[in-house]
């Protein structure tokens, strides 16, 4: 069974960027991956997603333009590189294992601890 562990939170300006990383152990990392957010008081939603290969990639409209997702298959590591940060980005950062990867995406069910984003005004 693969374990994620998510990392690289942590409070920041409006306009600023932060790098989240999620890192895999297990079994091999040959999955489609995805990033998720909640929000106080809202459902988990999806982000972004990346395949196996890297050769695919999806975004939230809300995202898109400001994040990028990327992936290291030898670290067993997905990254989230997020600029142009707004408050509305302020959540809790998960990321997960995909069953479909097409949006919406499926996640598989497996949940990383999570990583807290913080965005001031």
């Amino acid at each position: 069974q693969v374990q994620l562990v998510e990392s690289g939170g942590g409070l920041v300006q409006a306009g600023g960027s932060l790098r989240l990383s999620c890192a895999a152990s297990g079994r091999t990392f040959s999955y489609d991956m995805g990033w998720f957010r909640q929000a106080p008081g809202k459902s988990r939603e999806f982000v972004a997603t990346i395949s196996w290969s890297s050769t695919t990639t999806y975004y939230a409209d809300s995202v898109k333009g400001r994040f990028t997702i990327s992936r290291d298959n030898a670290k067993n590591t997905v990254y989230l590189q997020m600029n142009s940060l707004k408050p509305e980005d302020t959540a809790v950062y998960y990321c997960a294992i995909l069953i479909r990867i097409n949006p919406p995406p499926i996640a598989s069910g497996s949940w990383g601890q999570g990583t807290q984003v913080t965005v001031s005004s």
